[in-house]
């Protein structure tokens, strides 16, 4: 891709650095913004460095906040027994989206990969035992990835709050609506099978 200034060139580089955003796309971007006026530019400029400078990590579940304690951890109306674990801050959003969790969140950070050198002291457990008995938790849900990663991470993470003697429970797995049953994975199709629900 030939580039009259060097200055746009080096834009669309630092735009196609993105997740999902190549050359192209980037280039895009980059002819959009220089159409856009100084007050527009400087205030996307100000509200990207403010990610890196003003953005906090909740000390209590690992979200991300502009304070030291998230909204959802401050908001007294939530359930504070139960405690939903999470991979990032991706699926509090999906869940919350969803307006059927009232309970607590746990942000591990990322999964137990042995492949990618990724252990549990790599991640946001530390404080998760603590959480348990401070909020008197009568029960986890441990909402992960249906992947080999989020399988060992689940099945760590059960076996270590057995002791707890609380009920530690997974988001139910199956055929998605609208799905035929022909184009369902195997294992996706033994799992809603060994999960099946009274039909109503």
């Amino acid at each position: 891709m030939e580039f009259s200034s060097r200055i746009i060139e080096q834009a669309v580089n630092e735009f196609s650095r993105f997740p999902g955003i190549g050359k192209k796309t980037a280039l895009r971007l980059v002819l959009h913004l220089i159409k856009q006026s100084e007050k527009d530019i400087h205030g996307l400029s100000s509200s990207i460095i403010a990610l890196k400078e003003q953005l906090k990590t909740c000390q209590e579940c690992g979200n991300v906040s502009d304070e030291e304690v998230c909204n959802i951890c401050k908001d007294q109306r939530r359930d504070k027994s139960i405690l939903c674990v999470v991979e990032d801050l991706r699926d509090v959003m999906a869940i919350e989206n969803t307006s059927q969790y009232r309970g607590l969140y746990h942000i591990l950070g990322g999964l137990i990969s042995p492949m990618d050198g990724i252990g549990p002291e790599n991640l946001n457990m530390a404080s998760i035992e603590e959480r348990i008995k401070k909020n008197e938790v009568s029960e986890v849900i441990i909402a992960l990835s249906a992947t080999m990663e989020g399988d060992t991470t689940g099945f760590y993470l059960s076996r270590r709050f057995k002791s707890f003697g609380i009920k530690v429970s997974s988001l139910s797995r199956g055929i998605a609506i609208g799905g035929e049953l022909e184009y369902a994975d195997e294992i996706t199709l033994g799992r809603s099978i060994a999960s099946r629900i009274p039909f109503e």
